[in-house]
């Protein structure tokens, strides 16, 4: 007898047979069993899974004498004749080479004709998906009412190419890819027939290869048995076919969880140079990370389709990245496939996407972030502290005071310095300035130094931020003392990025990391203070000035208040200041007297509360300054409530 090739000499015989479809299987059995035999079934799935096999086997379990039966005898002659395709009654046709309608015809016109020896006529066709249209079409009517002795078995490995009026008058049954574990262990069974030694590696590397596909698997151990003698070893199956080792993969995604750039790249380098298949190499190391992530919420079902010496190294390299993480990492290494398939330099856009992968591995989100402080030791996250100087926004108004002692005249110089927040102030507390004043920020390092009265008045108000501890080194930042020394060594080292960082507050420290938050209308001097370049150069600076190293977290914090406009930007200190108005001395309060007991005669030089607002708002609008910020921001005066 001549020679058999491995996929036909071991092909399913019986529904037993049959490995990891069981679902189909189980579902013709009962079918059989209960008598309720459909007239057509579709049959779909990858390429070698079992779509001819299980249809001959259900052929011969309808045919086989005293059928229909679940246990028949494959070696009865009818069940012989339909394994071989010589059976009268059951008509194997190629779609692809059958797909006329001529053909569909003569089809048509055989049905008519009952069976010879068996039971019923069954027609199977193979890749039905290639008849044409009208082929379809001239098949409808006799697909859905065939005669009672007549039975349609389709297969097909594209059902989309079917047309929907076929698939609907059919059961449908959709054969899956099988397990690398059963694609393995089946293979050892046929090595030991056979009497070769196959590895237990070896035939893990073959089914991987497979692909789930139990005839293409066959076929290469077959193949191997031809090179490799009786003894067949994983690199022997790796060398044949040009596949990168498991090993190899695992070693690779170990490399890029450790940030091993150059380790990941020579790799990339060594499979090149041995001729291996770069797309196959991505391929499985984006397999691989699904693998990973799969294991993260299911160990056991990550790892049905692994080798047994695998499967700690994936646990392990599980706990070594977040799900986020590696969700960008296959992301990632997914765009880079997709650029290979149309590129000839394959090998510098894996390269590239080596990079990147440990790039995305080494990104930290925002919500790492936020559980790091959440579960770390030291304990609940430090309120973040607020400057005094951060008011919600420029406004213009004009308020009637009460008629208190008023203070000197104040000089456009001091009246551009920061001011205290209105929470800060006791509503019981006098008023230090003007009835009415346009408060604008200026930029620090531009502007005259504010009066003493105001620098002390700072100072008493706000009260120095209590120092921070690092729950990781134990070290103390005052943070109060820290960022002035930072803005003055910046201005001296590297003065023109300092007006990015002076729109920025210290808002805490903590395991080694300084947080800076920018408002969220200065974001754009935040991406530029985040630059590699610039983010190491104050990163250093800071370490300098703290003792110990310490990094920089620049984020936008939408609960900061963006800082007042400056007039140095709007020409508005051109003007020339206005000469202070002399105004009558306010005469002493009485305190404790009733208004009774005041003399007549004082009345008259005592001036009323409507009066001093009166006067105090014209001097107000009267002013050069004012009467240019108007003008320049179209501004309207509001009274004070």
């Amino acid at each position: 007898m001549s020679y058999q090739v491995f996929a036909r000499k071991y092909r399913p015989k019986t529904f037993a047979d049959v490995l990891g479809q069981e679902h189909v299987v189980r579902t013709l059995r009962n079918a059989i069993a209960q008598d309720r035999l459909a007239h057509a079934y579709l049959f779909v799935g990858p390429r070698g899974t079992g779509k001819t096999s299980t249809a001959r086997i259900f052929a011969k379990a309808l045919n086989c004498p005293g059928g229909p039966s679940i246990d028949f005898d494959p070696e009865d002659p009818i069940c012989k004749e339909i394994a071989e395709g010589n059976s009268l009654d059951v008509m194997e046709i190629d779609g692809a080479s059958n797909n006329g309608v001529d053909q569909v015809r003569d089809l048509r016109e055989s049905v008519k004709y009952a069976p010879a020896k068996s039971r019923y006529k069954i027609y199977y066709i193979d890749e039905v998906h290639m008849l044409s249209t009208a082929a379809f079409n001239a098949l409808l009517k006799t697909l859905e009412e065939p005669p009672p002795h007549v039975k349609f078995i389709f297969a097909t490995t594209e059902a989309n190419k079917i047309l929907p009026t076929i698939i609907s008058r059919c059961q449908r049954f959709d054969l899956r890819r099988i397990p690398l574990g059963i694609i393995a262990k089946h293979l050892l069974h046929i090595a030991q027939l056979e009497g070769v030694d196959l590895d237990e590696k070896a035939a893990f590397a073959i089914g991987k290869g497979a692909d789930g596909g139990m005839r293409d698997a066959q076929s290469m151990l077959d193949q191997l048995v031809a090179f490799c003698g009786n003894k067949i070893r994983e690199q022997d199956v790796l060398d044949v076919f040009g596949f990168t080792g498991m090993e190899t993969v695992v070693q690779l995604a170990q490399q890029l969880l450790e940030s091993d750039t150059v380790g990941a790249l020579q790799q990339v380098h060594d499979t090149s140079e041995a001729g291996k298949d770069l797309g196959k190499l991505l391929s499985d190391l984006i397999q691989h990370f699904r693998t990973l992530l799969v294991s993260q919420a299911d160990p056991e079902t990550g790892a049905e389709d692994l080798a047994p010496e695998i499967v700690e190294r994936v646990a392990a390299q599980c706990q070594m990245a977040t799900t986020e993480q590696l969700l960008r990492v296959v992301d990632g290494l997914a765009e880079v496939d997709a650029r290979m398939r149309w590129t000839t330099n394959k090998r510098l856009h894996l390269e590239l996407g080596m990079i990147q992968a440990v790039q995305h591995l080494n990104e930290v989100s925002l919500s790492d972030v936020i559980e790091a402080l959440d579960n770390g030791p030291g304990g609940p996250v430090p309120k973040v502290p607020t400057r005094p100087a951060q008011v919600a926004s420029t406004r213009v108004t004009a308020t009637t005071p009460e008629p208190v002692e008023k203070a000197p005249p104040v000089t456009p110089t001091a009246m551009v310095t920061p001011v205290d927040p209105p929470t800060t102030t006791p509503a019981s507390s006098p008023a230090s300035s003007p009835a009415s004043a346009l408060t604008l920020a200026p930029k620090a390092e531009k502007l005259a130094e504010p009066t003493p009265a105001v620098t002390a008045k700072a100072k008493a108000e706000v009260a120095p931020a209590p120092p921070v501890e690092s729950s990781q080194t134990g070290a103390e930042i005052d943070l109060a003392q820290f960022w002035p020394d930072f803005l003055n060594a910046v201005q001296e080292r590297r003065a023109l990025i300092v007006d990015w960082l002076k729109v920025g507050s210290a808002l805490g420290f903590q395991r080694g990391t300084i947080k800076v938050g920018f408002p969220s209308t200065e974001a754009h001097a935040r991406d530029s203070l985040n630059r590699d370049n610039q983010k190491k150069f104050l990163e250093s600076l800071a370490s300098e000035l703290v003792g110990f190293s310490v990094k920089l977290e620049l984020v936008v914090d939408a609960s900061l208040q963006p800082p007042l406009a400056s007039e140095m930007g709007f020409d508005l200190l051109d003007i020339p200041p206005a000469k202070p108005v002399e105004k009558p001395a306010a005469a002493p309060a009485v305190a404790e007297e009733p208004p009774a007991q005041v003399a007549p005669a004082l009345a008259p030089t005592v001036p009323s509360a409507d009066e001093n607002s009166a006067e105090s708002k014209e001097e107000f609008e009267n002013d050069p300054l004012i009467k240019a910020a108007i003008q320049k921001f179209s501004l309207k005066l509001a009274a004070r409530a």
